[in-house]
């Protein structure tokens, strides 16, 4: 008699499952945001030129060995932009993550407790929501003052009510669910249940908004470099880049395009892996 083998195949492909869910852009922008992520972390150190410093001529062309030409100074704008991904991609994710902690944590508070402290919560949010976010964030960084920390904390002001609004409406359909009922009646003290119920339940609405945000924190924040509101010069954030070069457009037109074509690459793969990850857990 013959005995069959256990598959040992199934288990391993089951791993990879949520890939296969992906479209193919879907895939190539999620391969694009970790090749992005990589640059971000090694970029410095892949560049063939000192950033900072002059190494050729002023305004060579894109060629060899200075694939993206060099600046008004003569400094290679390859490596100036390597080192400028790092400086726009990085503190996107953490405006995100922070947003996101605060945003989870006061959204579960409110939708667990309800009745007066839910309705507080409402008042406030929508106070937040009705502002002109991107305004009201550039008079707060120019009231604090130029800087990659001050931008930073700008956005995150008003980018958590957005998650905050999403977790108490996941947490008060959760709430409904037998199994929490079942978890109240026996007694589960508010505290357990918010951590070990509620707040997992919210994890993949709020982990699908929060990669279709990245991209709108990457312009967000190149606008503010843009403005002049970011690191000062002469560091390379690709937004004060594009900026500071816009009057040569028509004559050495590689300064400005080519940074803003680079944070344009990086939007869009957000925004395809971000649909690839709502489609891998609406089949999950």
């Amino acid at each position: 008699m013959s005995v069959s083998m256990p598959s040992i195949a199934a288990p391993a492909s089951a791993k990879f499952s949520w890939l296969r869910r992906m479209g193919w852009l879907e895939r190539i922008g999620l391969a694009g945001v970790i090749a992005i992520t990589l640059l971000a972390i090694f970029g410095p150190q892949l560049a063939p030129f000192d950033p900072m410093l002059r190494v050729a001529d002023a305004y060579l062309p894109p060629g060899l060995p200075h694939l993206f030409g060099t600046d008004e100074i003569g400094r290679d704008l390859f490596s100036r932009v390597l080192l400028g991904i790092r400086y726009t991609w990085l503190p996107g994710l953490a405006v995100i993550g922070i947003a996101l902690v605060i945003g989870s944590a006061v959204g579960v508070f409110a939708g667990m407790m309800g009745g007066w402290v839910d309705a507080l919560f409402q008042r406030i949010v929508e106070l937040f929501l009705v502002l002109p976010s991107t305004l009201i964030a550039i008079s707060v960084v120019a009231a604090l003052g130029p800087g990659l920390l001050n931008t930073m904390i700008a956005i995150t002001i008003f980018w958590w009510p957005w998650y905050a609004r999403m977790t108490r409406d996941e947490v008060r359909r959760i709430r409904s669910r037998p199994h929490v009922e079942a978890a109240r009646i026996s007694g589960v003290s508010k505290t357990r249940l918010m951590l070990r119920y509620l707040l997992p339940g919210t994890v993949p609405a709020l982990l699908v908004a929060a990669t279709l945000d990245v991209a709108n924190i990457i312009l967000t924040l190149s606008l503010m470099s843009f403005l002049g509101l970011g690191l000062p010069a002469p560091a390379p954030e690709l937004g004060a880049m594009t900026a500071r070069s816009i009057d040569s457009l028509t004559v050495y037109w590689w300064l400005p395009i080519l940074p803003a074509v680079v944070i344009f690459v990086m939007s869009v793969c957000a925004n395809l892996a971000g649909d690839g990850v709502r489609s891998a857990l609406r089949g999950a």
